[in-house]
This record gives C-alpha cells, sequence and structure tokens, in this order.
C-alpha cells in the first residue's frame, strides 16, 4: 500500500526562462525558447501539486538568472535548517543569495557552504540518509560538509553520464521518509548506466527493490520526478517508467516540462522540498 503524504515545495517562475549559454549537454542557445510555453508547462505542474492538496511557497525569479526556475538546485532543508548552495557555475553564482536569503525569511536556519555543490540537484534524503552525487557539478568534500551539517549518513555516488549532470536526474525517491509507526520504507527509481561500477553496486546492495529504468526513460528525463508517497510526477515521455510505477503501486502523474528540459531541467529541478519549516 502507498501513503501519500503532505509536501511543502519551493517554486519560482520561469519569467526570464531562456537559454542563453551552455553549462549542460541539454543546453543549446542557437535553439530558441518558448518563455510562455515554459510558463504554462511550469503553471501546470505548480497547480497539480495544490490540486493533490500539497503546500508551494515562490521565491521572485531575478532577471538575468534564468536558471533560478530549477529551485532543486538552491539548497537542501531538513527538520528547519537550510544549507545554500554553492554553484561550480558562474553563470548561476547569483542565485546563491536570493535562496539563502529566501530560507532566512521563511524562518529557516542558514547555513552558508564552504565546499561546491547544488543542492538537491546532488543530494537525495532517501529514508534517514542521504544520497550524495558528484562527477560533474557538486565536490566530494561537499558529502562530508552536509555529514556534519545535518548529522547523518551520506552515502556518495559518482555520476559518469554527462547528460545526467545531477543525481536528481538520475534517481527519484519514491516513497515517504517514514511510514506508518515510523517504519523506514523508502525507496528508489534510478538508472544504473548514469553510475559509475561501484555506485551501481552500491545501489544494487541497499535498494535490492528498486525500480530500475530503462536508458530510454532516462534519456527522457523520466527520473527527475517528484514523489508524495503515492503520486508520482514524471514526464509523459517516461512512458516505460509510468509502467514500471503502476505495477508498483504508484500513481503516475504526468506533466509535460519539455520547453524547460531545454535548460536542463524537469519535474524535480523546479521542485525544492522543504521539510519542517516556518
Amino acid at each position: 500500500m502507498r501513503i501519500q503524504q503532505h509536501r511543502r515545495y519551493l517554486m519560482c517562475r520561469p519569467e526570464h526562462f531562456t537559454v542563453s549559454y551552455r553549462i549542460n549537454p541539454w543546453m543549446e542557445p542557437a535553439t530558441p525558447t518558448d518563455t510562455d510555453r515554459a510558463l504554462s508547462q511550469w503553471q501546470a505542474l505548480y497547480d497539480t501539486y495544490l490540486d493533490l492538496g500539497h503546500e508551494v511557497e515562490l521565491i521572485d525569479p531575478v532577471p538575468g538568472l534564468p536558471d533560478m526556475v530549477y529551485t532543486a538546485n538552491g539548497g537542501f532543508v531538513i527538520d528547519g535548517r537550510a544549507l545554500g548552495v554553492r554553484f561550480r557555475v558562474d553563470e548561476r553564482r547569483g542565485e546563491e543569495q536570493p535562496f539563502m536569503d529566501w530560507f532566512a525569511a521563511d524562518g529557516l536556519e542558514v547555513v552558508r557552504p564552504q565546499a561546491v555543490q547544488e543542492g538537491e540537484g546532488d543530494f537525495l534524503l532517501v529514508g534517514q540518509a542521504i544520497l550524495g552525487g558528484s562527477g560533474f557539478r557538486s565536490s566530494p568534500d561537499s558529502h562530508r560538509e552536509i555529514a556534519e551539517v545535518f548529522g547523518r549518513e551520506v552515502v556518495s555516488l559518482t555520476l559518469v553520464d554527462p547528460r545526467f549532470y545531477h543525481l536528481d536526474t538520475a534517481i527519484a525517491v519514491l516513497d515517504p521518509v517514514e511510514g506508518p509507526g515510523g517504519v523506514d520504507r523508502a525507496n528508489i527509481a534510478y538508472l544504473p548506466s548514469a553510475f559509475d561500477a561501484a555506485s551501481q553496486r552500491l545501489l544494487a546492495e541497499r535498494y535490492p527493490d528498486a525500480v530500475r529504468v530503462s536508458d530510454a526513460d532516462g534519456a527522457v528525463f523520466g527520473l527527475n520526478a517528484a514523489s508524495d508517497g503515492y503520486n508520482v510526477f514524471v514526464s509523459p515521455r517516461a512512458t516505460g517508467f509510468a509502467a514500471q510505477l503502476q505495477e508498483r503501486g504508484y500513481n503516475p502523474v504526468a506533466v509535460d516540462l519539455s520547453e524547460l528540459l531545454l535548460g536542463g531541467g524537469g519535474i524535480k529541478c523546479c521542485t525544492l522540498e522543504l521539510r519542517g519549516a516556518r
């Protein structure tokens, strides 16, 4: 039995969305982008969250920072404490302070990071542990830092395919952190080919019941998905993954963010979870 749990998210309207530089393989400045279409698709995701009973907070978009829509990269929040981010790429450094200011205004305890890392892009809470990604954006030193900040086990994983440059493009957290009676029943879906051999072995050992997603579904950002434990918000093009979710008792909810994929982001990229707050 799958359990829907209430979620509180932070999102940012893509009012300034465009692709004017290239910092990941999905971005091609020569390809035209449609800001109005991006806004319409984003609004559909926002409305879907609200329709299913979740809360959504908004951070104001800043002109000249088109990637602010990908709020998952803005920080990592657990138990009322927010670790800010330190982007590897200069094009996104301007986002760091606005996100930390928003966290502080929301009543969160804000920690300014020392190591290079990109928030929930490369850190995912799975049960009581944090999965940490490195290989393209976040540094291995950031895994030690986040373990110290939150006092939790961090499981380090190495990404090897540049298309999947953040952990949240190759792993989706499916189950709630805790089930009935506080039982840890967290589970994941993941794309094996996005990881090196050691990480693949670690994932297989740690999550034997995980959903292993095909390369075809990974290539359409199928794993860049959000879940409330029952509803899994997923790309409509990831049809195989949707079928796998249904077989496991989840309810796949298709939301098309194809315009925002031109910037290298999908559903999870646009969704930062706020755990503990206000």
